[in-house]
């Protein structure tokens, strides 16, 4: 490893825990191709060492776990047709597979920020804890992406339409929203956390996490499920911006008016691919499905404009394209899906090999 990756991503042993901190607390953690290529050797290498019984995945900082991808090289590899972004993805895709499968407990601390390429790492985890600290999101139709890391599926099969909610507005949720969005499982008072991570050192993950648990606060997503569910069911992102305008709800339009500021293809697409899951759809069916709707935004307009927007120039008023949700038709949205050919992803659960 260069001394970049091995001070981006910090691993050790200790007693039976095998750790990995992502250590970019400047940049909110957020991962780079050499992090996704170092996490991916040490899962590989202690998958095979017995001495190793847990692993934990944690963020340097306080503020969180992971804020995402490193959206500036996403928009450098856009920019000038690199294939750095392309093979970005597609590590980052596959690492978020093996986290799946990984056959050992993967304990994901969700403290703090988590967003996009956080989710990516976390909740897919076999053990995945939530602070009061804690604020999860998709925010990627912001930045004229889509949803993906397996966001799609999470989305897709959160009670309701709560899934569709985030997707499409980009907003955040706290811990106990994630509980019940099902993409965490038990919430530690992040006080509890230096505690917890010594004693994984020595004892069962499942033993000591539940020593540290506490009940989860009510959940605010869950108290919105009734104008949520009724606005957002559907596949007409047009239709669903009309009944949240028209709500009584005040948060239904205020959603209506975020939906509105957002890249109106990006909206349409995540829409179209949370609707494209199925109760058969594995995380790789989505991961590929992902990929494809990743390359496609590359391609076009939109992620350089939001990425710029947000980041670079950070003016925060993008020019979209199409601007508004009308000008977007069925089969601009049904592109973003097309097959790649020879550029398919083609997960493998035996293809670990990062390129």
């Amino acid at each position: 490893m260069s001394n970049v990756i091995v001070s981006e991503v910090i691993m050790s042993r200790v007693g039976m825990l095998g750790s990995i901190i992502l250590n970019r607390p400047k940049a909110l953690n957020a991962l780079t191709h050499g992090m996704v290529v170092s996490i991916t050797e040490a899962l590989t290498a202690w998958e095979q060492d017995d001495a190793v019984q847990t692993v934990v995945i944690s963020g340097a900082g306080d503020r969180g776990l992971c804020a995402g991808g490193d959206i500036v090289g996403i928009y450098r590899s856009a920019k000038d047709g690199s294939g750095d972004a392309e093979r970005f993805w597609r590590d980052e895709y596959r690492l978020n597979s093996f986290i799946a499968r990984y056959p050992k407990p993967f304990v994901a601390i969700m403290d703090g920020i988590v967003l996009g390429g956080g989710i990516g790492i976390s909740a897919h985890a076999s053990l995945r804890i939530v602070t009061e600290r804690t604020k999860v999101g998709m925010p990627e139709v912001g930045i004229g992406f889509a949803p993906d890391v397996g966001g799609t599926l999470l989305l897709a099969r959160a009670p309701g339409e709560l899934g569709t909610h985030l997707a499409l507005t980009g907003a955040m949720a706290t811990g106990a929203d994630a509980i019940a969005l099902g993409i965490a499982d038990t919430l530690v008072q992040s006080g509890e956390l230096p505690a917890l991570l010594v004693e994984l050192q020595t004892e069962a993950a499942g033993a000591v996490i539940a020593r540290h648990s506490t009940p989860a606060p009510p959940a605010p997503l869950d108290a919105a499920r009734g104008w949520i569910d009724a606005a957002y069911a559907g596949d007409d992102a047009r239709g669903i911006v009309a009944r949240l305008a028209a709500s009584e709800v005040e948060d239904a339009r205020s959603a209506a008016s975020t939906i509105l500021s957002k890249s109106p293809t990006s909206v349409s697409v995540a829409l179209a691919a949370l609707r494209r899951v199925t109760p058969e759809s594995t995380l790789d069916d989505v991961l590929e499905q992902e990929y494809r709707v990743g390359l496609r935004f590359l391609e076009g307009t939109e992620i350089v404009e939001g990425i710029r927007a947000q980041v670079i120039d950070k003016d925060r008023n993008p020019a979209w394209s199409p601007s508004s949700l009308d000008g977007v038709t069925r089969e601009q949205v049904e592109h973003y899906f097309a097959p790649l050919g020879e550029r398919e992803l083609d997960l493998d659960a035996s293809d670990r090999s990062t390129t």
